[in-house]
């Protein structure tokens, strides 16, 4: 990348952090050209300053690159193509420049919110949607809800373990998929059910048969599977089929027995042929039908691992739930686990198993825009294939597994040296074996398809950004009728060579990247090398994640009301308002001898004749009679038998005189009352010098005396 960069004119801009071993020396790039000039003590020293490590940044005079580079190792040392250090140079006057386009094969160390709008970066942020295992399995089981596709014709059916849920469908998808293999037993291998058979391990006698039943429930189970999917369970008159965990239990013992030749599977022609019956039934309802097999074998995986780390196989239902809380497990945790359907019956080169890594291109998310490559390289197991040994050799593609069983003995010696085929050499083997065109039909064809359902399943989970783009590997495996399975998809796939198709096929990849991502920017119409775009949706300018817009048009229908015969409106009666008069302002004194409003008179309402009352004296109101203090002894005690005289009262304000008229008549004259006896009345106080202090037993005894 850095060559093909160089070679357009760009200027590498390095990082202020390089690693040298274990230590991170904080410099500059006047300061590494310094040292490279003075330092002469050997080439190992030298890479190790100017060759980044992972995760060390170097920036490119038309633009700026910043680059996070891959550890890898080169014929040719790059630095060896500057002897004059004029790239160097360059790149410490663009140091305080900011890049315009981020190569990195670590996700982590792109800062997305600091991007701005015109820098490009290669990936995108919330991809693990698609590109872990664990994501791929979840979204892939809600692709039918918003895309017209069937992820079991292309994905082999997946589990999560940590799911509750979906334990259980693996339990049952298990017993059920035992039921199949009895049945494909039945049909494939009769003359194991008539003969004698030698046990693994032992000399040749006769074996044990299977209990008679257990074919014939496993007929069963599968007749009631089949009822389920054409949906004619539904108004079934005949009782349900029980099937207790028990009883799961002993057919699985006993399906173990058969699957390991320990015993005989009996069974008749006519169940031979109504096995054979029913499986052709299934098979139209389920595609994954074909590539069970018999032995009913899973592949467990962690969520979030790469290179074949922790992978392992079994076909043995408690083996499977009780792997992922092994202690030995790289993950203690079930729910990064997930468990996969293995594919029995694939296509074998010379006896080996291969896969095949395809190399995709995003270069937008809204629009989606898919580029495919149309090169790609085949890998091979070191192994000859066996589903009788389980061992990572045989099972296993991945080059960091298999380059430690390359001198391994009992290798095909057709099989490559470094274990790597392009896919042109595919083509040529699949044409020589008899599939002619199985590789522009059904393989491309199908990967095609399998890749664009795939990014769908994810798309609402990825934060789209203009400028970015993203590359991505893709590993299929096929079927013996060489229809594409779908394992995963890679995110920053390996672009070191690990032999001669990968050198030369890695170094094609990245340079048609930069036509794609450069020149066809500018360019519509330019060269974009083996790169084929394969799907460029319409632009959505709603989100995805908002859902469509579903409009029910109709009538409500309402229950009928009875009319109600009408009433007599009540006469409305109006409150009285009193008129609201203008309060004067604050701080001024009331207007004098200004008249108030005229207010209207009230309407003259007889009154009952006037009753003569007795005639009443007036005097002060006292409303609470006053409770002097006890005198002090040795002072005379006022004289209360006198009212006060001279006294005179607070003078209290007048009433306003109102007219009445029935005050103006004189009262009739009414007989003298009788003579009631003057109130008490309170004397004049003594005068005292000092304060008065109120005794304590003097005031309890007034209380209780009332007084």
């Amino acid at each position: 990348m850095r060559r093909l960069l160089r070679a357009r004119g760009w200027v590498e801009k390095f990082s202020t952090t390089t690693k040298v071993g274990t230590r991170s020396v904080q410099q500059d790039t006047k300061k590494q050209l310094e040292e490279k000039v003075e330092d002469s003590g050997g080439e190992e020293q030298w890479e190790a300053v100017l060759h980044a490590e992972p995760g060390s940044a170097s920036c490119w005079t038309q633009h700026w690159v910043q680059m996070l580079e891959e550890e890898e190792q080169e014929e040719v040392p790059w630095y060896a193509e500057d002897p004059d250090g004029i790239h160097d140079i360059m790149s410490s006057m663009v140091r305080d420049q900011m890049p315009t386009f981020i190569w990195t094969s670590r996700r982590s160390a792109v800062r997305y919110w600091q991007l701005q709008d015109h820098q490009m970066v290669n990936h995108f942020k919330g991809t693990g949607a698609f590109t872990t295992k664990e994501g791929l399995c979840v979204n892939l089981q809600n692709l039918p809800s918003f895309y017209q596709a069937d992820p079991t014709t292309f994905f082999p059916r997946c589990y999560r373990l940590g799911n509750e849920d979906e334990r259980q469908a693996f339990i049952e998808d298990f017993r059920l998929t035992a039921a199949h293999s009895l049945l494909k037993l039945a049909v494939e291998k009769p003359g194991i059910m008539q003969g004698v058979m030698e046990s693994p391990g032992k000399g040749a006698g006769p074996v044990s048969p299977s209990p008679p039943e257990l074919l014939e429930k496993a007929l069963q189970v599968c007749r009631l599977q089949l009822d389920r999917l054409e949906h004619t369970d539904i108004d079934r008159d005949s009782p349900v089929l029980r099937v207790t965990n028990a009883d799961w239990d002993c057919f699985l013992h006993e399906y173990y027995r058969v699957v390991n030749e320990q015993a005989r599977l009996e069974s008749s022609i006519h169940q031979q042929e109504q096995c054979r019956a029913l499986l052709q039934k299934l098979q139209e309802r389920l595609p994954q039908l074909h590539i069970e097999g018999v032995h009913n074998l899973w592949i467990i995986k962690p969520g979030a691992m790469s290179r074949g780390r922790g992978i392992t196989c079994s076909a043995r239902l408690e083996e499977i739930l009780e792997l992922p809380g092994k202690p030995a497990a790289p993950s203690a945790q079930p729910g990064q686990w997930i468990v996969q359907k293995y594919v029995e019956r694939p296509l074998l080169i010379f006896g080996t198993k291969i896969d095949l890594r395809q190399w995709i291109l995003v270069t937008d998310w809204n629009p989606l825009t898919i580029w495919f490559y149309r090169d790609s390289y085949v890998r091979f197991c070191s192994q000859p294939f066996s589903l009788s040994h389980l061992h990572a050799s045989r099972h296993l593609c991945n080059v960091s597994i298999q380059k430690q069983w390359r001198q391994a003995g009992g290798r095909n010696p057709n099989l490559p040296c470094d274990l790597i085929w392009s896919s042109h050499q595919l083509q040529l083997h699949l044409q020589q074996v008899g599939h002619t065109e199985a590789w522009e039909i059904i393989i491309v064809p199908g990967m095609k398809e399998a890749v664009v359902a795939a990014l769908h399943s994810g798309r609402e989970l990825v934060r789209d950004r203009k400028g970015s783009f993203e590359l991505y590997g893709a590993d299929f495996m096929f079927g013996e009728d060489c229809q594409p399975w779908l394992l995963e998809i890679n995110v920053s796939p390996t672009m070191a060579p690990c032999s001669a198709v990968t050198r030369l096929l890695c170094a094609a990849v990245q340079r048609d990247i930069l036509r794609v991502v450069l020149d066809h920017r500018e360019n519509p119409g330019c060269s974009t090398g083996a790169f084929e775009l394969i799907y460029k949706e319409a632009i959505v300018s709603v989100p995805p994640c908002l859902g469509l817009k579903l409009v029910v048009e109709g009538y409500s229908l309402r229950k009928p009301q009875l009319q109600k015969k009408p009433q007599d409106k009540l006469p409305t009666i109006l409150p009285l308002v009193r008129p609201v008069v203008p309060k004067p302002p604050v701080g001024s004194r009331p207007l004098m001898n200004t008249k108030l409003p005229v207010m209207p008179k009230p309407a003259v309402v007889p009154r009952p004749p006037m009753v003569a009352k007795p005639l009443m004296y007036k005097y002060p109101m006292i409303t609470k009679p006053i409770i002097e203090p006890k005198p002090p002894a040795g002072l005379r005690p006022p004289d209360i038998s006198k009212p006060l005289m001279g006294t005179k009262l607070p003078a209290l304000p007048r009433p306003p005189v109102v007219s009445n008229p029935l005050m103006d008549s004189k009262p009739a004259v009414v007989p003298k009352p009788p003579v009631v006896p003057k109130p008490f009345m309170i004397t004049k106080r003594p005068t005292f010098t000092k304060p008065l202090v109120r005794d304590q037993d003097s005031s309890a005894a007034e209380a209780s005396s009332g007084t």
